[in-house]
């Protein structure tokens, strides 16, 4: 017999509890759990006005926002719209079935104003990446590093050559990413390279064609605990290799000032494997550099390379093969020179009479009437690097290193933030910040909540 339907609409009054219909297993009720808002007003409190109309509440743009980048839903509108029918979302958000949803223009407006004023999605990564500590989660033996390039909100075509000269009219009429990048410009007055394109639309944006055809795009710098892969701090930079550096030893000097932490090893790829990234680990913070030490010094020619040299520490001197001597000084000077380049290095030549008479000169330095090897003001540390890498525990922390690697893959195919909304560095800085406290907070969600959740779950 053909069932049908009793009709649901008739009923003047329900009986509704939406707590009886948010499964046990949702990965909400694990966020809700571990996520602790219950400061965030007086935290708030004197960006907020003593007079006038009630705002809309914070903590509610707040758990709207977690929503957001821990289901990917890269829209606010959108997010407005799924908060109003998703009954799950509501529980969340503490909203009842008779309650409103805010208009997608207020998030727009609290987080160009109030929010970035007082930086509170800094605050709110600090305050879920304290409850992962205290929920054991973070270890602090053994921190990795890493980058992943972002593209940014401008198009190619709104774009002039880097060396044009850009007319950017009245500061107080440009947009808001034309005003941070002009305010940038005055504080830090920059002298480096000029960069081969700028976007008019997002002038703080690189321009990289790091995976392809070039675009603009920004770094997001992941400083991750090896423990469990919970991130402990997270920075937004341009695309480059210094600005990736700089910033892992910001995040590492902020976390040691802010929580007392400081890793005994610090693992990362080649890219901070740099001899002054290398001496600022091994002698201003005293952390073992599990990282390959770029180097350059090898030769793929048949010739010999530096390491066929034996240096004398004593000395200040380098032996060759043949029992030659190679210095940096061979007479002396009324005004000593430390003979110390601009790249921090000093080289090391050997005397026209050595090499001219040398059986291994083709071997040697075939193309040049002397050999010449280039050492490192701070070689002690690449050695130490050098030494590291030869060992056991070395092989264990690039296994690891793979966990800052899955959470940029999580970030881009399961969070969906391949390309950014928000425009300028203190746009890519807020979304970059709102996405790693989603992934901690999803992190212990699915680690320690009795019921692991099945939505959207990736391996450790």
């Amino acid at each position: 017999m053909m069932g049908c339907n009793s009709g649901g609409n008739n009923k003047l009054f329900y009986s509704f509890n939406l707590e009886d219909h948010v499964p046990q297993n949702h990965l909400l009720r694990g966020i809700d759990h571990y996520l602790d808002l219950s400061e965030l007003r007086q935290y708030l409190a004197e960006f907020y006005s003593h007079t006038g109309r009630p705002s809309i509440d914070p903590e509610l743009m707040i758990r709207m926002l977690i929503i957001g980048y821990s289901f990917g839903i890269r829209s606010e509108r959108r997010l407005c719209e799924e908060v109003h029918l998703n009954l799950a979302y509501r529980w969340f958000c503490r909203l009842g079935l008779e309650d409103s949803v805010p208009d997608h223009s207020t998030f727009s407006k609290n987080r160009h104003g109030r929010f970035r004023d007082s930086d509170t999605f800094r605050y709110l990564f600090e305050t879920v990446l304290q409850r992962c500590m205290k929920e054991g989660m973070v270890r602090g033996e053994g921190f990795a590093t890493d980058a992943s390039i972002i593209k940014a909100d401008a198009q190619r075509q709104h774009a002039v050559p880097g060396e044009e000269v850009v007319d950017w009219g009245n500061p107080k009429e440009a947009t808001r990413p034309v005003r941070e990048y002009l305010a940038a410009l005055e504080v830090a007055n920059p002298c480096g390279p000029i960069p081969q394109s700028i976007s008019l639309t997002d002038p703080s944006s690189s321009w990289t064609a790091a995976n392809g055809p070039a675009y603009f795009a920004y770094c997001t710098n992941y400083l991750i605990d090896l423990e469990a892969g919970i991130i402990v701090d997270v920075e937004a930079s341009s695309v480059s290799k210094t600005a990736e550096v700089n910033a892992t030893k910001i995040m590492v000097d902020r976390v040691e000032e802010k929580y007392e932490i400081k890793p005994t090893r610090l693992v990362g790829d080649t890219n901070y494997g740099t001899a002054t990234m290398l001496n600022w680990m091994v002698n201003d913070k005293g952390i073992e550099p599990h990282v390959p030490v770029w180097d350059k010094s090898e030769r793929n020619d048949g010739t010999l390379s530096r390491s066929d040299f034996q240096w004398n520490e004593v000395a200040n001197e380098y032996i060759c093969p043949e029992g030659n001597l190679l210095k940096s000084n061979w007479r002396p000077f009324v005004k000593p020179r430390s003979h110390i380049t601009k790249a921090d290095t000093v080289i090391y030549h050997a005397r026209k009479k050595d090499c001219l008479n040398c059986p291994m000169k083709l071997q040697c330095c075939p193309n040049t009437p002397v050999r010449k090897v280039v050492r490192s003001l701070y070689e002690p540390a690449r050695d130490v690097a050098r030494a590291i890498f030869k060992t056991e525990a070395y092989k264990q922390s690039f296994r690891e290193r793979k966990k800052v690697e899955m959470l940029f893959a999580h970030l881009k195919r399961i969070l969906k933030l391949d390309k950014l909304r928000l425009r300028g560095l203190s746009g890519a800085h807020d979304e970059f910040l709102l996405a790693a406290t989603a992934q901690n907070l999803r992190r212990m969600a699915m680690w320690l909540t009795p019921i692991a959740p099945k939505i959207n779950q990736i391996p450790s």
